[in-house]
Parts: C-alpha cells; structure tokens; sequence
C-alpha cells in the first residue's frame, strides 16, 4: 500500500526542563533531544517506521538542519525524491520547552514564508494519502490525481487553504481549536448538543467524515448514525511534543488499512497516549506491537 504525505518539515530541538522557566534566570540540563518534525513529516515517519511505502513530499533548506531531516527519512526507509532541498531557503527550526512537571511544551518556531507548491510535480499514485495544509498546490495535485486514495487532513490551522483541500479528502481531522474558530462557537468538552451542533455544520461545509479532536477528553465524531465522543487513554504525560501528528499519522495508517472508524480512532488515542509518556517527538513514536499490545492489555 503506497501512502503519500505532504506538508511542513521542521528540526526540534526539544529542552527538557522540571518545571516552566522564570524570566532572567540561567537553567542546565543534562540532556536535549534533536529530531526532525511537522504534522505530516511526523505522520510519515510513523507510517514508515510501521513498515507503510512512505513517499514525503516537502521542502527543506540546503542547511544542516535539512540534512538532518533528510538523514531522518533515508534511515527509516522513507522514498525522499519529492523531499526537496531548496537552495537558499531556510529549514523551519522549532525549539521546544518541555514542562516535565505536566507534560505541557513551549514551541518557539523560526518559519520563512510558506511554500504553496514543490518545484517537482508528483505523478506518483497512492492508496492513502496524508496532508497538513503546507504546500497546498502540491497537496490539491496529489489529491486530484489519486481520487480514489483515502485520504487524510491533518487540520491544525484555519485558513481558505485548509478549508478547500478539506472539500477533498475522505478525512477532517481537526483540533479542537480549529473547530472553534471555524464555527465561532467555544467547546465544552461534556456538552454533546452543542458538539453536535459544531460537526454538522462543518460536515455540511466539507461534505465528508469530519472528526474533532478533544485532547485529553478523545475524539467526537458519528458512527452508524450516533454522535459520540471516543474516548482517550488516560497516562501521566511527560510531553506533548508531537502528540496530535502522531495521531493523525496512526489514525491515517488504521483508517488505510480498513479499521473500523471507531477502532481506528481508539487505536490511534492509544498511539499518541504512548508518545507523551517519552520525550522528544519522533523519537517518542511506539512500535506498532506496542500499541497492538497495549490495547489488549486494556
């Protein structure tokens, strides 16, 4: 099964630190971890580390960062020949304070300004495909040449490039504050009316599977007609760093492989419940055993 991703790629530099820093006050660590991220990147790291045929499709600079994230993909077996090193620009670098106390982070990013379109047009066809918002031209060829691929966005950011690719794919999957921006109308997690209210108006907007991510309360979605809220595996965090990509990135590769959209989306919860109990993003994605192991053991 041929999976395509498309979307933002960043370094991380994630600091681990007891507590939130005070202004104007000197900390050392013992230790920081450095790994590439982005929603997508992170989503197709997952999906090749759980042995999908990953192709990502992004851009980078000709920096060491880039080569970073470039080494990151050829390690773990992901095709890079639409991982675009673009001379002169500067690769996305987020820095990341990781509150250990309660797995909250920080995230100071350093972007240029975004890139609609890779300089190579992808011709490659997919069964599944995954997109976060970045690089919408390239995103919106991928889609209309794979109509039959199931596909997936990863929705974080409200915006018209967002909201059109939205029209297009099998899967929005939103946050919690993307769904609030786009109906105006604040969530309250135990308020199933008002949840209901919020995804028919988006999937009347979308015309397709809309599913709203609550954080630590689950995921609210319909299934075989009934609203209602999935819940989440509740675990004390460490951090958050990367958790919503990485489940979007697991829920992309259940959904792929013809879950049921409930388990998918347990199963996915599971994933990401995994990866705030380690630190560092990527390097906190599970095997898939694990998490296969973990929810028979619940």
């Amino acid at each position: 099964m041929k999976v395509i991703c498309v979307g933002h790629s960043t370094f991380d530099t994630t600091l681990p630190l007891k507590e939130y820093p005070i202004e104007n006050v000197k900390y050392r660590i013992s230790t920081h971890i450095e790994c590439g991220g982005g929603p997508a990147s992170n989503g197709a790291y997952l999906l090749a580390k759980w042995g999908m045929d990953v192709t990502i499709a992004s851009v980078v600079g000709d920096d060491y960062y880039g080569e970073r994230v470039v080494n990151d993909f050829l390690l773990i077996g992901a095709n890079i020949k639409y991982l675009e090193r673009r001379k002169g620009h500067q690769t996305t670098s987020s820095y990341i304070i990781a509150n250990m106390s309660n797995g909250s982070r920080t995230i100071l990013s350093s972007k240029k300004d975004p890139i609609r379109k890779l300089s190579q047009t992808i011709t490659d066809k997919a069964d599944v495909i995954l997109i976060d918002g970045e690089h919408p031209e390239t995103a919106h060829e991928v889609l209309d040449n794979n109509p039959n691929a199931i596909s997936v966005l990863d929705a974080g950011r409200l915006n018209e490039d967002t909201k059109a690719l939205g029209k297009k794919v099998t899967y929005v999957v939103c946050s919690k504050d993307y769904a609030e921006e786009f109906t105006g109308k604040k969530i309250d997690n135990t308020n199933i009316p008002l949840l209901t209210q919020i995804h028919q108006e988006m999937q009347a907007y979308f015309q397709t599977n809309i599913i709203i991510t609550l954080e630590a309360s689950g995921s609210f979605t319909i299934i075989d007609g009934v609203y209602q809220i999935i819940p989440s595996v509740h675990v004390k965090a460490l951090d958050s760093t990367g958790a919503g990509d990485i489940f979007h990135g697991a829920f992309t590769y259940f959904i792929g492989n013809h879950y049921p959209l409930k388990e998918a989306i347990h199963l996915a919860s599971i994933t990401g419940a995994i990866s705030v109990t380690r630190v560092g993003s990527r390097y906190s994605i599970p095997m898939l055993s694990e998490v296969l192991d973990y929810d028979q053991a619940i």
